[in-house]
C-alpha cells in the first residue's frame, strides 16, 4: 500500500508540481491550498507525511505543525522554507518537524529526504512492533505451566525481574532456564537494553576470555581487529551466561572480579573500562557438587547465587503436560499449515506416563513429529514415535498402587503395543500374545481398551 503524503502550500504551481513528482514516485497524495483546509484532512485521513510551507494565509505552517503533533502524532512532517526563514524552520524542527527543504525546491534532494525519512519511521515502527512482541513473548505469565512447582517459579520471576540481582537458574536441560532469563530480561527495568546470551560451553577455552571482555587488535595471533566482547555489548542490559559450570577455572576469578567491581579489561589492554551489566546465570549441574570437587569456585558461587530459580523437571509438574501438548500442537499446527485438532486421549494418557529425560524439549520435538505425520484431525499413537510406544507407566512405579492394579496397567500396555504392531487385527495380537481370540476380547474390555 502506497504511502500517504499530505501537501499544503498556497503557491498553485508549488503545490501541483510537488504533487506530480510525488506521483510519479509512487505515492498517494492530497492536496490542501491552506493549513485550515491540511488540518481538515488531518482529522479526517491518516497521512504518513505532511509537507507543509510555512507562510501562509488563515493558519500558518507553525500552527499546523502544532495541531498536527496532537491530532495526527503518526504522522511525520516537513517544512518548506525561504532561505531568509531558516530560523523559523529550526523552530519547527524543536517544535517536532522531522527535516526541512528550502525554496526553491529541489525535488531530486527531497525525493531523498523522503524516501530516508518513511524508510526510517518503516524501520522504527517494525522494531516497536518486534519488541511487543518480545515482550508478549517473554511475558512470565505466557509460560506455560498451572501446577504448583510452576506457579513457585512465577512468583520468583515477578518479584525479581525488577532488581538488579544476580539470578542463577538451576534445572535439567530442557527444561526451559534460557525462557526464564529471558523473562527476567523483558521484565525488568533494562528491558530496552541489550540482552545478551553466552553458552560457555561452546566456546572454546583459548577464546573465552576474548569473546567475555573482548580484545585489542594484535594482542595475540588472531586478532585482526579489536573486539568489544559480551560484557560490553551488553552494557546497560543483561548478560546471560548459560551453562556457567563449564567456565574455565582460571578465568572464573576474572568473571568475579568483572561482576563485583563492574570493570573488565580487555586481553591486550591495560586499563579496566567500566561496564554496567545484570548477570543471570545458569546450569543444569548441581554447583555446590562442583565446587566440592574442585571445579568451580565457591566464591564465585555464591555471588551468582544471590536468588536461585529452580525449575522442576516434568515428572514433578504432570499436571502441566495437556497444556504444553496444546501449545506445542497450535504452534507446529500453524507452522505446517495443518488443521489438526490436538491429540487423542490415549496419546495423552501415553504422554503423561512417558519417562522426559529431554524435558519440555523432547516434548516439543514429539508433538512436532507426530504432527507431521499426522494424517487425521487427532493424533493417534501410530503417529508417536517408539521411544513413547515403549514408555513404562511411571506412574505405577511411584507406589500408592495395589500389585494387582499396576499388573493390569502393565498388560493393558502390552495388549495395545500389541494391537497397533498387527495393525489392529486381533486375530493376529492373539497369536502373538499366545492367548485365546475370547481370552483377547475379555481383556480389551476388562481393561477398557478403545481402539
Amino acid at each position: 500500500m502506497a504511502d500517504r503524503i499530505l501537501v499544503v502550500d498556497d503557491e498553485k504551481i508549488i503545490r501541483e508540481s510537488m504533487s506530480f513528482i510525488l506521483n510519479k514516485e509512487g505515492y498517494s497524495v492530497v492536496e490542501a491550498s491552506n493549513g485550515s483546509e491540511a488540518y481538515q484532512k488531518l482529522l479526517e485521513g491518516t497521512f504518513d507525511l505532511l509537507i507543509t510551507d510555512l507562510e501562509m494565509p488563515e493558519m500558518k505552517g507553525i500552527e499546523l505543525l502544532d495541531k498536527a503533533m496532537h491530532s495526527s502524532p503518526q504522522t511525520s512532517v516537513v517544512v518548506i522554507t525561504a532561505y531568509g526563514s531558516l530560523d523559523t524552520a529550526i523552530s519547527a524542527l524543536r517544535k517536532g518537524a522531522s527535516d526541512y527543504v528550502l525554496k526553491p525546491i529541489d525535488f531530486d534532494d527531497l525525493i531523498l529526504r523522503i524516501r530516508r525519512l518513511l524508510g526510517y519511521k518503516k524501520l522504527s515502527l517494525e522494531n516497536q512492533i518486534l519488541r511487543r512482541e518480545l515482550h508478549q513473548e517473554f511475558n512470565f505469565a505466557n509460560i506455560i505451566g498451572k501446577s504448583s512447582a510452576m506457579q513457585r517459579v512465577f512468583q520468583m520471576i515477578s518479584m525479581v525481574s525488577p532488581t538488579d540481582s544476580t539470578v542463577l537458574i538451576t534445572g535439567k536441560s530442557g527444561t526451559g532456564k534460557e525462557l526464564v532469563a529471558r523473562a527476567l530480561h523483558f521484565n525488568s527495568l533494562r528491558n530496552t537494553q541489550p540482552f545478551v546470551v553466552v553458552n560457555c560451553g561452546a566456546i572454546s577455552e583459548t577464546l573465552i576470555e576474548s569473546e567475555l571482555f573482548g580484545h585489542k587488535r594484535g594482542a595475540f595471533t588472531g586478532a585482526v581487529a579489536d573486539k568489544i566482547g559480551y560484557f560490553k555489548a551488553a552494557d546497560g542490559g543483561t548478560l546471560y551466561l548459560d551453562e556457567i559450570s563449564e567456565m574455565p577455572l582460571q578465568l572464573q576469578v576474572k568473571l568475579l572480579r568483572a561482576i563485583e567491581q563492574k570493570e573488565i579489561i580487555p586481553v591486550g589492554v591495560p586499563n579496566s573500562i567500566n561496564v554496567d551489566v545484570r548477570i543471570l546465570a545458569s546450569t543444569n549441574r548441581d554447583l555446590r557438587k562442583e565446587v566440592e570437587a574442585g571445579r568451580f569456585r565457591e566464591d564465585l558461587f555464591y555471588r551468582l547465587d544471590v536468588v536461585n530459580i529452580h525449575l522442576p523437571p516434568l515428572i514433578e509438574r504432570g499436571d502441566d503436560i495437556p497444556l504444553l501438548v496444546e501449545h506445542f500442537v497450535e504452534k507446529y499446527r500453524s507452522q505446517n499449515r495443518k488443521t489438526i485438532k490436538g491429540v487423542d486421549n490415549e496419546v495423552m494418557r501415553r504422554l503423561m506416563q512417558h519417562e522426559w529425560k529431554g524435558e519440555i524439549r523432547e516434548l516439543e520435538n514429539i508433538i512436532e513429529r507426530a504432527l507431521i505425520f499426522c494424517k487425521g484431525d487427532f493424533i493417534t499413537v501410530s503417529d508417536l514415535p517408539d521411544s513413547v510406544h515403549t514408555s513404562q507407566p511411571l506412574h505405577m512405579l511411584n507406589g500408592g498402587h495395589s500389585l494387582e492394579s499396576a499388573m493390569n496397567e502393565l498388560t493393558r500396555q502390552y495388549i495395545i503395543a500389541s494391537l497397533q504392531r498387527n495393525n489392529h487385527d486381533k486375530e493376529k495380537t492373539a497369536r502373538e500374545l499366545k492367548i485365546s481370540l475370547p481370552t483377547l476380547y475379555r481383556r480389551i474390555k476388562e481393561l477398557n481398551i478403545n481402539k
